[in-house]
């Protein structure tokens, strides 16, 4: 009777490590989002009470004027871009320094946020965006479907 073979099974140890190569990581970030590389996600707290919803974005470096802000369908987006250039010349010697600074963050808003009433203000770094919520006297009624 003949022994068996050992069959050498590589299968497991190679589909790791085609898995976990670097060049076979799909880039998650371009297959769910659309996002541009240059902007920074900013840090943000979410304070919530019964009348109204805070936002505070960290972004020092901004001014206030650097700052988009829209609302469309229910989704927050605000964005902030600053680029700076130097250029000093002194003599022979010449000096140049530049920066750019991007931040872009989007958040799902519940329906119960008066849109007429968002607003933001920017001081010592700090973006505040207060999102007031729509009370229940404002609210309008639930719409009645007849089926025909």
């Amino acid at each position: 009777m003949k022994t068996p073979a050992k069959i050498k099974n590589n299968f497991w140890p190679r589909v790791f490590s085609d898995f976990f190569e670097s060049e076979n990581l799909p880039d998650w970030s371009k297959r769910f989002y659309d996002w541009d590389e240059k902007y920074q996600i900013p840090s943000v707290n979410v304070k919530e009470n019964e009348k109204d919803f805070q936002l505070e974005v960290a972004a020092p470096g901004f001014d206030k004027s650097d700052f988009k802000i829209d609302y469309s369908k229910g989704i927050l987006t605000l964005m902030a871009e600053k680029e700076e250039k130097k250029e000093d010349e002194k003599g022979e010697m010449k000096r140049k320094e530049f920066s750019y600074a991007a931040i872009k963050r989007s958040f799902n808003l519940p329906e119960i946020i008066d849109e007429e009433r968002i607003n933001a203000k920017y001081e010592n770094g700090i973006l505040h965006i207060h999102l007031p919520k729509v009370s229940e006297v404002e609210a309008p009624p639930a719409k009645k479907i007849k089926v025909g």
